[in-house]
């Protein structure tokens, strides 16, 4: 893909994030007499809201999600009524947390994850990138001694001659599964950054907004960011809830909105470096595109 396109992705989103926050906020000032009743009866009850512990390598950044869902639970506060957000105390594999959240006995209320066909048929999609398209982009971690390897990959077909690896209950393995590329999967995802470093593979493809953080944190072993290459295939991240609670996904919703409309959204996404540095990347890029192809239609 060109740097051209990458710039006018980039620009055309955040040009409709602006003209849907603009009318989201008129429509919402519209309503906002007819609803006030209801509004009232719903701060009598104090809201509880239970989170997935943090990954270990996503400490980096990882604070972002619960801030960011913090932030849209203020923005509703004066309508719907406070609120406590709480980090879950069990660890769960990818498949265990979506379990727990299907099954909607408030072990789990929330989960910001990538989406994919299945995701969605399962759970509630509250369709806001909350990443701004970050996700969708994927560079690789690799072995420092590897560099030379990858100025050797020009096209798909190179790429399928490298092992990646992967979680094994990612949306990101199917994809790459169905694109022809080896890979070497983990339930474990942390498992992944040791397993790079002692050779199991060659190349661990990472989102623009986590890798800078995921790199520091792994640099005692051996582990860089590669610098002439990127995927890119349709991968938003949302948060998801069980489909029978439809009031929190409303509240979280609109308060991103409301978010988006007055810039709060915007503050906080680049406030982490890792993202700024990602967003930079995305626009100013040398890198060259590999396109991979995936029956999902969403677009961040």
């Amino acid at each position: 893909m060109r740097i051209k396109h990458l710039i006018f992705s980039v620009l055309s989103y955040s040009l409709s994030v602006l003209l849907y926050a603009s009318i989201a906020g008129s429509c919402y000032a519209q309503q906002s007499g007819s609803t006030a009743n209801a509004s009232y009866s719903k701060a009598s009850q104090k809201l509880y809201v239970t989170t997935p512990q943090p990954e270990k390598s996503s400490l980096a950044h990882g604070q972002y999600f619960s801030k960011l869902l913090e932030l849209a639970l203020q923005k509703t506060q004066a309508t719907d009524g406070d609120f406590e957000l709480r980090h879950s105390n069990d660890s769960y594999t990818s498949n265990r947390l979506l379990a727990e959240l299907v099954r909607g006995e408030n072990a789990i209320n929330i989960i910001w994850t990538s989406t994919s066909k299945e995701r969605e048929q399962l759970l509630l999609p509250i369709k806001i990138s909350i990443v701004r398209g970050l996700n969708s982009y994927r560079v690789f971690l690799i072995r420092k001694e590897d560099q030379e390897k990858f100025h050797s990959v020009h096209n798909l077909n190179d790429l399928r001659k490298l092992q990646a690896g992967q979680g094994a209950q990612w949306p990101d393995t199917a994809v790459m599964m169905s694109n022809n590329l080896p890979l070497v999967t983990a339930a474990q995802s942390d498992l992944l950054f040791d397993m790079l470093a002692g050779r199991r593979f060659d190349y661990f493809p990472r989102g623009l907004y986590e890798v800078w953080g995921e790199q520091e944190l792994n640099a005692e072993k051996g582990l860089i960011i590669e610098d002439s290459l990127m995927l890119h295939y349709p991968a938003p991240i949302y948060f998801f809830v069980n489909k029978k609670n439809t009031a929190l996904a409303d509240r979280i919703e609109r308060g991103l909105r409301i978010a988006m409309q007055d810039g709060s959204f915007e503050l906080l996404f680049f406030s982490v470096p890792g993202f700024k540095r990602g967003y930079e990347e995305l626009l100013h890029s040398s890198r060259q595109t590999l396109e991979l192809k995936t029956d999902f239609p969403t677009q961040d």
